[in-house]
């Protein structure tokens, strides 16, 4: 039992290294695309509720964007209780570009609070700027980098996309961060494989929620966000909606370096903790079912192989050892780039076991929490 345990692991590491798209490789990346011969039009949606710590900053990143054409910001304030409003109008004065603050109306039945203050700035929007050809989607904790829009407004005009997204840089810093959040990078591209997602003949979709850029009539041909109202994972099902379009619909999604950079503080265990508990049990569709599948699923995948060679000289198997032994490398070889990209050492690929380990357990707590009633707490809101 012990090879065949240790065999379907080797088979399950060797099927993720070579058949499920390059995942590992991190290799999907903003390089510069040629400039268009006329920059179009862009407005910035920012959803916020009580973000007063973090949008200051935002708000001053998109003031100084060098976007050659004409920029503006629509923030959508999700009935704050802090000075986030204030704060953000504050960064923007005396400011070349625009920036106009709308107040979300009540959450209607059966919408996620995000997603309704997307649609109420996606309102404001098409009144204050109607020619826009792109929409800037971004979170209220997200800093983009003075050159990021225009080099994915070049790149979707260059390779006709109707969706372009980066996946944030996430703050990293202090011993949990550096520990988990590598590993939470690595599980998003394992179970949304960049490459895959970026083929238009493949039917595999996604994005990353904190920096889309989206052509204003691919979101107007879906529908906008009543398409996917309830969606807690909105940015994927926004990207789905979006290539279900036709067959020839394009979209892009990228690792970000410095291009855009989470403000969130992630050095607490909770912070991880709770970002990864509120969806993780939508991940799976609510499914107990599915939830059983995936816990014993990462424990053949990311504990049978080091376990089977740590118990070396208690069961002798040394058939189950080499199986194990292959697959540990395999482990190590997928995640060194993703360790790479947050400039941690290789060594550390041993201890992506025990990262697995707590992220099923946060998996774990996301179903409880959904059983208990409590499920996609964010906010103050709770959403089942």
């Amino acid at each position: 039992m012990l090879t065949f345990i240790a065999f379907l692991s080797l088979l399950a590491w060797g099927w993720l290294t070579f058949l499920q798209g390059g995942f590992w490789r991190a290799s999907e990346r903003l390089r510069d695309a040629p400039a268009p011969e006329r920059w179009p039009e862009v407005v910035a949606v920012i959803p916020a509720r009580d973000e007063a710590e973090t949008i200051g900053n935002v708000i001053a990143a998109h003031m100084a964007a060098d976007y050659p054409g004409r920029l503006s910001v629509v923030l959508a304030d999700d009935g704050s209780s802090d000075a986030t409003a204030e704060i953000a109008m504050a960064a923007a004065a005396d400011k070349p570009r625009e920036m106009d603050v709308v107040n979300v109306s009540p959450l209607p039945q059966g919408w996620s609070g995000k997603l309704w203050a997307v649609q109420n700035g996606l309102n404001r929007a098409a009144e204050t700027a109607p020619g826009a050809k792109y929409i800037l989607l971004t979170d209220a904790d997200i800093a983009l980098a003075p050159d990021t829009l225009t080099r994915l407004v070049a790149k979707a005009e260059s390779d006709k996309l109707a969706l372009a997204s980066l996946m944030a840089r996430l703050d990293a810093r202090g011993p949990w961060a550096a520990f988990l959040i590598p590993a939470f990078i690595y599980f998003f591209q394992k179970l949304y494989p960049f490459p895959r997602a970026n083929d238009p003949a493949d039917n595999l979709a996604a994005a990353a929620g904190g920096c889309m850029l989206a052509r204003a009539d691919a979101i107007e041909q879906i529908g906008g966000m009543a398409a996917l109202k309830g969606a807690l994972i909105d940015d994927c099902a926004l990207a789905r909606k979006i290539k279900d379009t036709t067959p020839a619909t394009r979209i892009w999604l990228g690792l970000a370096d410095r291009e855009a950079v989470s403000l969130r503080d992630n050095r607490a265990l909770s912070s991880i903790w709770n970002m990864v508990a509120r969806t993780a049990y939508a991940q799976l569709s609510n499914s107990p079912a599915l939830l059983a599948g995936a816990v014993i699923g990462m424990a053949l995948v990311y504990l049978a192989a080091p376990l089977t060679m740590l118990s070396l000289f208690s069961h002798g198997n040394l058939t189950a050892t080499f199986y194990s032994a292959i697959a540990c490398g395999l482990m190590g070889y997928t995640y060194w780039p993703t360790l790479r990209l947050y400039g941690r050492a290789p060594w550390e690929s041993v201890l992506l076991p025990v990262a697995a380990s707590l992220y099923t357990a946060m998996t774990i707590t996301s179903a409880l929490r959904y059983w208990r009633g409590k499920g996609g707490q964010w906010k103050g809101r709770t959403y089942q």
